[in-house]
């Protein structure tokens, strides 16, 4: 078993869809190993975001991540990663395939509802930035 991080964005908690993005991760065949509704401070969303500093969009990135609750969650199954980078679609939902969570809740390239790590090696630093080991069951 391989397991991913997944963070459904503030946009999506504003819009209330929190709960269609949910099904639509069981309906995947994923198992939720952790989960948990946090407000991200500027500091805490520019740390989880460190690797994207040097980038033009670094500033409005961090703002957007830290101007209301985010769901943090812990996905298990097999091919965990490139499957949930599969569900999530393309980061512009105009470019995502139908049946996607991007392309079916996404409102734009900026708010395209969910975040999910892109390899083995952001996931071991995504995990545990959020949770610790008793959290995850």
């Amino acid at each position: 078993m391989e397991r991913t991080f997944a963070i459904i964005k503030p946009d999506a908690v504003e819009r209330n869809v929190t709960g269609k993005v949910l099904a639509m991760i069981e309906a995947g065949g994923f198992k939720i190993v952790g989960m948990k509704k946090i407000l991200l401070s500027r500091a805490q969303a520019e740390g989880f975001y460190y690797v994207h500093k040097e980038r033009p969009f670094f500033g409005d990135l961090c703002t957007f991540m830290s101007r209301g609750p985010v769901i943090a969650l812990v996905l298990e199954k097999e091919n965990a990663i490139a499957d949930w980078r599969g569900l999530m679609g393309a980061t512009n939902p105009a470019n995502a395939e139908a049946g996607t969570i991007r392309k079916e809740l996404g409102v734009s390239i900026e708010e395209n509802t969910v975040h999910g790590s892109d390899s083995p090696e952001s996931a071991s630093y995504e995990i545990p930035y959020f949770f610790n080991q008793l959290e995850l069951v």
